[in-house]
């Protein structure tokens, strides 16, 4: 079973708020969020509520301060748990909206797009299988976004309005 415990204060100080299940509004439990323990389970953190706004993906940890989850400010308003996924991964990326232009297939992280698609943009994506995360930045840095599986038909549909990806990796065991 997943849990995830929320602190206002760093280093797991102060007013805390366990959870164990989809949460499309925080507020009502606490005010700000310094630091996150993760008992179990896959997590979504999300700035804004409803799940929406920037996106931290998050395993079974301690995360100390905001910093550690590669948070921009202690504001989380949501959070969604996702189960353990041990079956196989698959997912084509193009460099255009609408599944359209260069398209490559993968099934294993890529530390550099760039390097490995020859292109900088990805504009859309088919998850076929497992959930995926992507990274603004080369090297699983920057901003986050969480896919499962369907068909992002414009880089809007993951919650991007820059289409540029560095890096992306499989959401599994030992991912951060």
């Amino acid at each position: 079973m997943g849990k995830i415990i929320f602190y206002e204060g760093r280093n797991f100080q102060g007013k805390h708020y366990e959870c164990s299940e989809d949460c499309s509004d925080t507020f009502r439990h606490f005010s700000c969020c310094n630091s996150i323990r993760i008992m179990g389970g896959y997590w979504v953190a999300y700035e804004k509520p409803n799940f929406m706004g920037y996106q931290y993906v998050m395993g079974r940890g301690e995360y100390p301060d905001f910093h550690h989850w590669m948070g921009f400010n202690n504001c989380i308003r949501s959070c969604q748990m996702f189960p353990p996924y041990r079956g196989a991964y698959k997912m084509r990326i193009y460099n255009r909206p609408e599944m359209s232009g260069h398209m490559m297939e993968f099934s294993e992280d890529c530390p550099n797009v760039f390097d490995r698609f020859h292109y900088r943009d990805i504009y859309s994506a088919h998850v076929m299988e497992g959930y995926w995360i992507f990274y603004e930045h080369p090297h699983y840095r920057g901003r986050q976004y969480f896919l499962r599986p369907g068909m992002y038909r414009a880089c809007a549909d993951w919650g991007c309005y820059n289409p540029m990806i560095g890096s992306f990796r499989r959401m599994r065991g030992s991912f951060m």
